[in-house]
């Protein structure tokens, strides 16, 4: 099997414990499927997930071993090391790394060979646990085991901070908590800090109509020159299309993990969502890959339109259509090469929902692309962030008394003049 072969098997195989992972399963179900996973992903024997116990700052056994419960000093072993130093920790030979606990193997009369020991962090980069895999079955862990074990044990810190919220919302009696629960949730996924690219500056802000929405965006460095930028709107509002946006950024971020092509990430996200979700439901999506270097953004724009463009210059606008279906209406069997927008300084790439454009005011009038251009025109020297807070705020001054109709999400990517 060819290394190519052998990566897009893999994403299958990761997206499909994405979705998995979607259904609203308790905690313990939740960790068998990723255990399970793990071992049938990596060719593996066995897998245990430790919990992190921050009251007594101990890792405690969960799922993975026949004993009723285990706890450890979180500083101790290769799983505390792992845990301390936010660190992958690939063991060729358990018996011969003098930081391999064996009083766990004398007390289940297994016999740990080679372990692969990864983290897990939550939101925040809040340690959440520990994910180990145990015993390659035809030899030892190697660096795409590496990549892989990192994508699942991203999987499984997703899959325990939304599980925890869960197990709270469900404890609670009121829908209005449930509700301000899963906006917290969504919130939390979104960017805490604008990307940092040398000749780059971003702004992003996301508004949803309810407490949540179908609307999200990401930034995902890949190096310190180049960047993914996510920007989407599933179909709806409330907490269903929320969880449809957050899937399509969970299967985003380990596409990434693996190394996937920019084709190769829309086309199996797409596909997963054909499947996933009801025919009357979709995600627009503009998926790009912005490189500071060349200082051009190749993308794919499933239904999302207009992109924006900015051209200093000569103080032009260029309107982008969407360049496919959305993600999640059809299969895509032959998919177009990507399209490229050439940055100049001064230059601005502009993802905006369609909650601005037909932003409403009491009469019916759209805020349209006009009161878009309109803010850029008028502030020729504000950043990017204040752009798209400006932009936020003449739509809602031209709405009036209006009410927004319409989850919000503003994505600006300007580069600097030089």
């Amino acid at each position: 099997m060819s290394e190519s072969t052998s990566d897009t098997q893999a994403l299958r195989q990761i997206l499909e414990v994405t979705r998995k992972l979607a259904a609203p399963f308790d905690l313990d179900t939740m960790l068998a499927e990723v255990v399970d996973a793990s071992r049938e992903v990596l060719n593996a024997d066995r897998g245990t997930v430790f919990l992190y116990d921050k009251e007594n700052d101990e890792l405690v056994v969960r799922v993975g071993t026949d004993l009723d419960s285990i706890r450890i000093p979180a500083d101790k072993g290769i799983v505390g090391e792992s845990a301390q130093t936010r660190k992958l920790i690939n063991v060729p030979d358990c018996y011969a790394d003098e930081r391999f606990n064996r009083a766990i193997d004398k007390q289940t009369g297994y016999r740990s060979r080679c372990m692969l020991t990864i983290p897990l962090i939550g939101y925040e980069e809040s340690l959440i646990g520990v994910l180990q895999i145990l015993n390659k079955k035809n030899g030892v862990f190697d660096a795409q085991d590496e990549f892989i074990a990192q994508a699942l044990a991203a999987q499984a810190a997703v899959v325990l901070h939304r599980v925890r919220i869960t197990e709270k919302m469900m404890a609670s009696e009121r829908l209005d908590r449930e509700i301000s629960v899963a906006r917290d949730v969504q919130m939390g996924t979104l960017p805490t800090a604008m990307p940092d690219i040398a000749g780059y500056e971003f702004g992003g802000a996301f508004e949803p109509t309810d407490q949540t929405g179908g609307d999200l965006y990401d930034f995902v460095p890949l190096d310190d020159k180049r960047l993914f930028l996510l920007m989407g709107d599933a179909t709806g509002h409330g907490i269903g299309p929320a969880l449809s946006a957050t899937q399509v950024r969970a299967m985003l971020r380990v596409a990434i993990r693996l190394n996937s092509s920019l084709d190769d990430a829309f086309i199996h996200i797409n596909d997963q969502l054909c499947e996933d979700l009801p025919d009357d439901r979709f995600v627009t999506g503009f998926f790009g890959l912005l490189d500071a270097e060349t200082h051009t953004v190749r993308f794919h724009s499933g239904g999302q339109g207009p992109i924006l463009h900015y051209q200093a210059d000569m103080a032009e606008y260029d309107w982008h259509p969407a360049t496919t279906f959305p993600l999640g209406y059809i299969p895509q069997s032959d998919l177009q090469a990507p399209q490229s927008a050439e940055l100049e300084p001064g230059d601005i790439l502009g993802l905006i929902s369609d909650g601005i454009y037909e932003y409403e005011n009491e009469t019916g009038e759209q805020f349209g692309r006009r009161g878009v251009m309109r803010v850029l025109d008028e502030n020729p020297d504000a950043t990017a962030q204040e752009l798209v807070d400006m932009i936020m705020e003449a739509a809602k001054k031209h709405g009036g008394s209006a009410p927004q109709a319409d989850d919000i999400t503003i994505v600006l990517a300007r580069r600097l003049q030089e």
